[in-house]
């Protein structure tokens, strides 16, 4: 496939440190959201129910259970996750993420000092 010209923009701002820095986080959170939302969805088919019983079980409107597994781009509240969890006789839990190794910049040589 040709790239496009938006393929080679963002291939250059990715050779940018601080923007790579900046998307690699930035795609983590979707990810993590994205990683939560589909298991949601999961235990809801397992224990067959419709996006409606789950929203009558966790008194919340429809069209939020209904955006949230359907929208392209879900960003649901905690409080949402929350009910929504709990309504599948779920909870959340806090689990710490493998620790990440920081990247290391390259120091600026020192100057070099010439003596007589």
């Amino acid at each position: 496939m040709t790239p496009t010209g938006f393929d080679r923009y963002f291939e250059k701002k990715l050779k940018r440190p601080a923007f790579a820095e900046a998307y690699a986080k930035a795609r983590a959170e979707v990810d993590a959201a994205d990683k939560l939302i589909r298991a949601l969805d999961a235990r809801r088919e397992e224990a067959g129910l419709s996006k409606a019983d789950l929203a009558r079980k966790a008194e919340t409107p429809p069209e939020v259970v209904r955006r949230l597994f359907t929208a392209p781009s879900a960003n649901p509240t905690l409080s949402t996750v929350t009910k929504l969890a709990a309504a599948l006789g779920c909870r959340l839990q806090l689990v710490p993420a493998p620790a990440r190794r920081k990247a290391v910049r390259p120091r600026a040589p020192a100057p070099r000092v010439r003596r007589k």
